[in-house]
């Protein structure tokens, strides 16, 4: 997975008036933390964060920090992102520090690859999951999990179990789970 740069600045003052200052004045409030660090405050521009998180990977990609003085090089991951529920922009982001060499949890994304046996003679293809949580170490992040649904015909599954991943990934679902079936043409009986 690739790794985005992210210019960030420390910030002194916190609280509800100085965050809304900031949004006023186009950036937003952000708090880095992780293990083996006090909590820093920092502020970064929207149009950056959205480009950090861009595209294939999303929140999960990794960023690296700049501009942000002891946090100059840090690698981190977003963990929360609060975004206005009318604009749909950010308000808040919630960066993790985290150690390449330690095992983390996250939220992949399912993509469905294919059309189906049981599609294409008239059955409707059930996506039961979108994502799943994963745990592995920061550089062997999926951008994605890939399922190939041609094979699945109408009553088919398509479980945890089945699932083909990348070395040093491990879902974290139970094996017998099901993330995909075939249902019959509606209103046939099967």
């Amino acid at each position: 997975m690739s790794q985005q740069v992210l210019n960030v600045e420390l910030r002194e003052k916190s609280g509800k008036g100085v965050c809304r200052k900031l949004r006023s004045a186009g950036r937003i409030p952000g708090v880095v933390y992780g293990k083996g660090m006090e909590s820093l405050s920092v502020t970064l521009s929207p149009k950056e964060l959205s480009a950090a998180i861009a595209g294939e990977g999303g929140v999960n990609r990794l960023i690296a920090l700049a501009g942000g003085g002891s946090l100059e090089g840090i690698t981190v991951i977003v963990t929360e992102l609060q975004k206005d529920c009318l604009k749909g922009i950010p308000t808040h982001v919630d960066l993790l520090k985290v150690n390449m060499t330690e095992k983390l949890r996250v939220t992949v994304p399912i993509s469905f690859v294919g059309t189906s046996i049981g599609v294409k003679s008239g059955g409707l293809l059930d996506p039961l999951m979108h994502e799943l949580e994963v745990e592995c170490l920061p550089g062997n992040i999926p951008d994605h999990i890939e399922i190939i649904v041609r094979d699945l015909a109408v009553g088919d599954s398509f479980h945890v179990s089945d699932l083909v991943l990348p070395e040093g990934v491990k879902v974290l679902a139970e094996p017998k789970a099901s993330l995909v079936t075939v249902l019959p043409k509606p209103g046939t009986a099967e």
